[in-house]
């Protein structure tokens, strides 16, 4: 259970699956229909969905490539975090809003691994949440190029690494989505 005190409640957090940061992803549709099943799962058991949103110099606010996915709906009821930096609590108010819905536990999905994934994972871990990766609803795009290994590498390897993560008080795991449970 989190160390958070009265935070019983558990929340889906999708982050930045918008057209830019999903173009040319690995299993871009296949990981996008997960998403989508997870929102539905989520809003059927009136769990809160929390969106992320990213923005940057190269990805401004409002444009085209920044906009969310157009197979995801989002509700206006639902909040929208918006970023600049990796991890998603950092100099935003993904804190109070997951603070306000007493959330202690977060089910993560989204893109792109490498990056925002990971370090939203451990800002969590760090914050006192505990932390659940969907495993196959995350996804990243090839930087082998770079020197990275094969994008199917980097989301096997951070399934491998975040299902035996650990942190005293919090739980971390990994799970598919057909496996996912809000409870």
């Amino acid at each position: 259970m989190s160390t958070l005190t009265d935070r019983p409640s558990t929340a889906l957090l999708v982050i930045d699956v918008q057209n830019d940061v999903m173009s040319g992803t690995h299993n871009r549709d296949a990981v996008v229909a997960n998403i989508a099943t997870l929102v539905a799962q989520a809003r059927a058991r009136s769990v809160p969905v929390v969106w992320v949103q990213h923005s940057s110099d190269g990805l401004p606010r409002d444009s085209e490539g920044w906009r969310y996915v157009a197979e995801l709906e989002q509700h206006d009821s639902e909040p929208v975090v918006h970023k600049r930096y990796p991890d998603s609590f950092e100099d935003t108010d993904l804190e109070q809003v997951l603070a306000q819905a007493r959330i202690g536990r977060l089910v993560v999905a989204g893109a792109q691994t490498d990056e925002c994934i990971r370090s939203t994972l451990h800002g969590a871990i760090v914050r006192g949440y505990d932390a659940t990766l969907v495993s196959d609803a995350h996804t990243t795009e090839d930087l082998s190029e770079w020197g990275a290994p094969p994008p199917d590498k980097v989301i096997d390897h951070t399934n491998l690494y975040w299902e035996h993560h650990a942190a005293p008080g919090r739980t971390a795991g990994v799970v598919a989505t057909k496996d996912v449970s809000f409870d």
